[in-house]
């Protein structure tokens, strides 16, 4: 792989993974006449639950749903300039335009610490990430060797930005569809570096410790043992990886990817483990776009869990995939049970989900 990085017209960093180890000329200019961003992000303490919110007002003002020949995330061509200013690419990384956290919020956010009014400047980062240059492609379009490169640039931005200053966890995912939010159709994800462990994460890591408390043993092991015990949920098992819809699965048709080994994060996986995953994950892929005969491309939201640096005994690297789609034309709307009590309710049985993504295969 060949990492090269360069600078945008307004000082953002923008980085090209290429495949060949050979030479490739990534000289292209931004040429925008961009003014420098600036980053009022606040976090912001809910006294209530403990829960960490981020508050970002500049993004109101974001590109939302440009029409095809004025994607920023296609390459600049034939005089018009985008985000890449090189006229082709394989994968690149930049800063977010309009980002929800960013270093230079310290700069501009006084921060309180006022009992119930906890405030903190929302200093991290945020990152874009584009699989391919080609604007109607979708990751499970990729080749493995291409899907390979995502995988190396996302562990080459984990090991980076786990070592900013102020940083307590990265966050590696994609958002596939209208239906998800997407506001930009051209394939993408985004990396979030947080000044703070998610909810999720926080809930997560009780419960890890909780089992070894109880047990001695790994929660993320036991789990994975068990779902190999009685495979009735295993959707797909390699030599190094294991995908599986988990028992109390929230989400219509949800699968758990996890390395067979245990590791904290993207940077512990060995060369064998990641030679296997583009396999594994654009077959999965390729299964969800099959679930539902005759439908539009299923939305997805795939998320990487990595262990925060304060958490990595216990927690275990893994991708959850999941669709809000339940049915043909029928979606799972997070309404009042899940939105109001954050208490799930599925229309779709694991077990049957999991079957159904068995009959799906290639």
């Amino acid at each position: 792989m060949q990492k090269t990085t360069t600078k945008l017209a307004d000082g953002r960093e923008l980085i090209y993974f290429d495949a060949a180890e050979g030479p490739t000329d990534r000289s292209s200019i931004d040429l925008r006449p961009l003014e420098a961003t600036t980053a009022l992000s606040e976090v912001r303490r809910d006294p209530v639950t403990g829960d960490h919110v981020t508050v970002a007002a500049h993004r109101q003002g974001r590109t939302y749903h440009p029409p095809a020949d004025e994607c920023p995330l296609c390459p600049s061509r034939d005089g018009r300039s985008s985000e890449i200013p090189a006229s082709d690419y394989e994968v690149v990384v930049f800063e977010n335009r309009f980002p929800s956290l960013a270093l230079g919020a310290a700069a501009e956010v006084e921060p309180d610490a006022t009992p119930l009014r906890e405030l903190a400047a929302g200093v991290g980062r945020c990152e874009v990430v584009c699989f391919t240059a080609e604007h109607q492609a979708s990751f499970a379009d990729l080749s493995e060797g291409r899907a390979r490169l995502v995988l190396d640039a996302w562990t080459d931005r984990t090991a980076e930005l786990s070592a900013l200053p102020g940083v307590e966890q990265v966050y590696c995912f994609e958002n596939r569809g209208a239906e998800i939010g997407v506001t930009l159709a051209h394939s993408h994800g985004q990396i979030y570096a947080f000044p703070f462990v998610t909810p999720r994460t926080v809930k997560m890591t009780a419960r890890a410790e909780e089992h070894r408390a109880a047990t001695g043993r790994n929660l993320s092991e036991d789990l994975l043992a068990a779902e190999l015990a009685d495979p009735v949920r295993v959707v797909l098992r390699g030599e190094h990886w294991t995908a599986f819809v988990p028992f109390a699965a929230r989400w219509p048709y949800e699968v758990h990817l996890y390395p067979n080994r245990r590791v904290a994060d993207l940077t512990g996986l060995t060369e064998p483990e990641r030679a296997e995953f583009p396999g594994i994950y654009l077959e999965l892929l390729r299964r969800f776009d099959r679930l539902f005969d005759g439908a539009a491309p299923t939305p997805y939201i795939a998320a990487w869990h990595q262990a925060p640096a304060r958490h990595r005994t216990e927690l275990a690297l893994h991708l959850e995939l999941f669709t809000i789609r339940r049915t043909v034309g029928k979606l799972k709307f997070l309404a009042g049970v899940e939105s109001g009590m954050d208490a799930f309710i599925n229309d779709v049985s694991p077990e049957s989900a999991a079957r159904r993504l068995r009959e799906v295969a290639t």
